[in-house]
């Protein structure tokens, strides 16, 4: 054993104050929640292990534990013993419950990684901030040179997720997975298609969540695990661009997903370059408060905004390989990329069962990767406010997203060969689309002039396509400043109806 001081939030401190309370055996912290305590990480679950005669005795003490501090209990698997209490407030949300399997020495045994095999005795922590850890695996020794270790190979026959989950904890934590760890991981990669699709969708995301994405993406790679999951992604392997491109297709891939890493990180970067590329966005990005709050936005189970942006900018070329062809100039293009690779993108992801709004919003954030890009303006001629209402029109509340996905991409382009110069113009340029969209939320979203019943009535047609059409020609109009009252707009759709009837068909574009 090994004398330790554990921190504890006076919150934590209560939570297991009740919890000892009702135990009527030993009782431990364990997993997770304890060595992110030990990292001086504040846990947002506590993982509980405690004895018990019987497997339906831990659930008991969990319904109560929950009954005492107001959450809801969850049985989750009645013959194992092991239950979840959820918290509706304070820091801590999920208490995670689980009997003994064994002893503390054999419960820690039979866990995943030697920095999650250490163990607290909760009636120590309730005492005071120094105690005892139970430590068999030396978790601690990996923790103090910052390694992730299995503490048996057998882990990962148990449950093949922990392939996954050894990249998710060395990436969350800047942690080094050791060799003979790594290689065992190798070893056992063929396994992961035994996991259910739902869990490796979560454990991908969280992956995706932590700031260093791309880092545990190079890791999946290097393991043999990212070939497994997303084989559409590793196709791009080798695949070269032309020369405006510094890396293949698959490491291009990479690199824009850790350029979202860099854009998104909320602490500063350690290099004078980095430091001066971040901060020549966040000074254009003047609205980075309310972007960052955009981005926080859950999707879907837990999952944000800013982690499927993260999925699209890995899944962002996933088509350039099937597209890849020269021109008439010999030079190589990706024609039609952007729109096969949405639907790539929505296969993905519905084979690793993501939620339909999560694959349609990833879907579009493809599709439109390149759209920021031609909006008719440079540097010094900024898109009219036609171009921007068709922009805000077509992509909806995924425009943010899409406009830090087209940063990335130039940033990946170039690679190290980005000129601060050339970066303070996109960043200006992405600045000056997302700030007219505040300042003129008209652009996105003007109050209709006219009815569909109304332009019927006044032209004298029916109800069909062509309608539709008008109306969202004269929306284009009015964004543009053409047309601003009732009549005016009437008379709008009077000309196009009936002097450029090809015109109105198309919708307002020549």
């Amino acid at each position: 054993m090994t004398r330790r001081a554990v921190p504890l939030s006076p919150e934590i401190r209560a939570l297991l104050a009740a919890a000892r309370e009702l135990l009527d055996g030993p009782g431990y912290l364990v997993g997770g929640s304890l060595r992110d305590l030990l990292l001086g990480r504040a846990p947002a679950d506590l993982d509980l292990a405690v004895a018990g005669p019987s497997p339906g005795r831990t659930p008991a003490f969990a319904r109560a534990l929950a009954d005492r501090l107001g959450g809801h209990f969850v049985l989750l698997d009645e013959e194992r013993g092991t239950a979840r209490i959820v918290l509706d407030e304070g820091a801590v949300r999920i208490i995670d419950v689980a009997r003994l399997r064994g002893d503390i020495e054999s419960d820690l045994a039979q866990r995943d990684f030697t920095i999650d095999a250490i163990a607290a005795p909760i009636d120590a922590l309730v005492a005071g901030d120094t105690v005892e850890l139970i430590d068999p695996a030396s978790g601690l020794r990996d923790l103090r040179s910052r390694t992730v270790r299995l503490v048996a190979e057998q882990a990962l026959v148990d449950d093949p997720l922990r392939l996954l989950r050894a990249v998710r904890i060395a990436a969350q934590l800047d942690f080094a997975i050791d060799r003979a760890t790594a290689e065992a991981l190798r070893r056992h990669a063929g396994r992961i298609g035994d996991v259910a699709a739902e869990r490796i969708r979560d454990e991908l995301a969280r992956c995706l969540a932590t700031p260093r994405a791309a880092q545990a993406l190079r890791l999946l790679d290097s393991l043999g695990l990212l070939d497994l999951l997303l084989p559409e992604v590793t196709a791009g392997r080798g695949v070269e661009q032309p020369k405006e491109h510094h890396w293949d297709v698959l490491g291009h891939a990479f690199e824009a997903v850790a350029a979202l890493d860099f854009l998104l990180a909320e602490e500063e970067p350690s290099g004078r370059r980095e430091r001066s590329f971040r901060r020549a966005l966040w000074d254009a990005l003047a609205v980075e408060p309310g972007l960052r709050a955009h981005l926080a936005v859950e999707v879907s189970e837990g999952r944000s905004r800013a982690t499927l942006l993260k999925l699209a900018g890995l899944l962002h070329d996933v088509a350039k390989p099937q597209t890849r062809a020269p021109d008439a100039t010999g030079r190589i293009r990706f024609f039609g990329h952007a729109e096969l690779g949405a639907e790539t993108a929505r296969a993905v992801l519905r084979r690793l069962r993501f939620s339909r709004r999560e694959a349609d919003l990833v879907a579009l954030m493809v599709e439109e990767h390149l759209r920021p890009g031609q909006l008719g303006a440079t540097d010094t001629e900024p898109p009219t406010r036609r171009a921007l209402f068709r922009f805000y029109r077509d992509t909806g509340d995924a425009a943010e997203s899409i406009l830090l996905l087209s940063l990335a991409d130039a940033l990946a382009a170039r690679g190290p060969r980005m000129d601060l110069d050339r970066w303070r113009g996109h960043a200006a340029y992405v600045a000056h689309v997302l700030t007219r969209r505040r300042e003129e939320e008209t652009i996105a979203r003007p109050q209709r002039l006219l009815t569909g019943d109304e332009i019927m009535a006044a032209l004298a047609i029916g109800p069909g396509p062509a309608v539709g059409r008008l109306l969202d020609a004269l929306e284009e109009a009015q964004a543009d400043g053409e047309v601003a009252s009732h009549d005016e707009a009437l008379a709008f759709a009077r000309r196009l109806h009936e002097r450029e009837p090809a015109l109105a068909a198309a919708g307002g574009r020549a």
